[in-house]
């Protein structure tokens, strides 16, 4: 992974980068290793240090962040950096002084702590908790076990080489102790573990039921104007997809939406809708277009030219609605 220091550097005398560091376990919050390799890489290459992240455009930034998800994450990216950049440009090397800084909770101030500075934080992610809810096959439900699943975490945790334990027990869990059909015959803790010892090690942790999530409905605008500007605006920072540019559109709601075009025009609903999935509801969204005159004013956002104009820059859902309204313009 290109954020590691892996044990033989580190007796060479290598360091692990705190920037580095911290931007991996913001980037891998709610989302998989194999999609943040590529944006890590983009990312530090841009801005390979938290003073060049803090003097950054914020536009280009979440332009960066799209695919990630979780738009906030990137939005306090931002005033994190700013904030250490302030302060001179060093990371604080506890997990109680990393605590303050924008966007930095207990699992990502242990991470830092402990894999940057070798403070012994006790460290617990998704993977950590299925390890320690097999190894001492703790029976009580997630969310509800989380108290007890840190406490286990705080006895095992060494003073010595914490950050080397902490990556070693993320790894196990997401390479070994897999959530389905975890290889207990090559896992290194299989002597002491009370769940394989019980044969319930598959069937742990326990969760509990899930609400049924609501489905919403909205309606999203895209405007082609005669010389191939598209009409975009930018979403508020706060609130889902923050900071974001996208396009135009009404509210989601579990009602039926209200049309209401950012621009006059002949819009037309197209066939089909976007569909996607957010963390609390799913969406459905119809696509209308229109192909706008060279003298549109538009009473919401304004028009980019089609030069500067990248999808790939775009939230999922955004790229969604942008794939379905292209089949429809070629086809007019």
């Amino acid at each position: 992974m290109p954020w590691r220091v892996g044990p033989e550097r580190r007796k060479a005398g290598e360091r692990p980068d705190p920037y580095r560091v911290w931007l991996s376990e913001v980037m891998l919050q709610q989302t998989t290793v194999a999609a943040v390799r590529d944006p890590f890489r983009r990312f530090t290459e841009r801005w390979p240090d938290v003073t060049a992240l803090a003097a950054a455009e914020d536009g280009e930034v979440m332009a960066e962040w799209a695919g990630l998800g979780y738009y906030a994450r990137a939005r306090n990216l931002l005033k994190c950096a700013r904030a250490v950049a302030a302060s001179g440009g060093r990371f604080p090397e506890t997990r109680e002084a990393l605590l303050p800084l924008p966007g930095i909770g207990r699992y990502t101030a242990a991470a830092v702590a402990a894999i940057a500075f070798d403070e012994p934080a006790t460290v617990v992610d998704g993977n950590v908790e299925r390890v320690l809810a097999r190894l001492f096959a703790v029976r009580a439900p997630l969310p509800a076990a989380r108290p007890e699943l840190f406490d286990l975490a705080a006895r095992i945790t060494p003073a010595v080489r914490p950050g080397d334990f902490a990556q070693a027990m993320m790894d196990l869990g997401a390479t070994i102790c897999t959530p389905r059909n975890p290889a207990c015959g090559l896992c290194p803790l299989r002597p002491a573990c009370a769940a394989r010892a019980d044969g319930i090690a598959a069937d742990l942790p326990l969760k509990a039921p899930k609400p049924e999530k609501p489905t919403r409905r909205g309606i999203a605008f895209v405007g082609l104007r005669k010389d191939g500007a598209v009409l975009l605006e930018r979403r508020p920072d706060r609130g889902l997809l923050g900071g974001m540019l996208g396009w135009p559109g009404s509210d989601w709601a579990e009602t039926e939406p209200v049309s209401a075009p950012p621009a006059a025009g002949a819009w037309q609903e197209i066939p089909g809708e976007v569909r996607h999935t957010f963390t609390h509801f799913h969406l459905r969204l119809s696509v209308m277009t229109a192909r706008l005159p060279l003298d549109t004013r538009p009473r919401r956002g304004d028009f980019l030219p089609r030069a500067a104009f990248r999808p790939a820059s775009m939230p999922t859902v955004m790229r969604k609605v942008h794939d379905l309204a292209s089949a429809a313009f070629a086809e007019d």
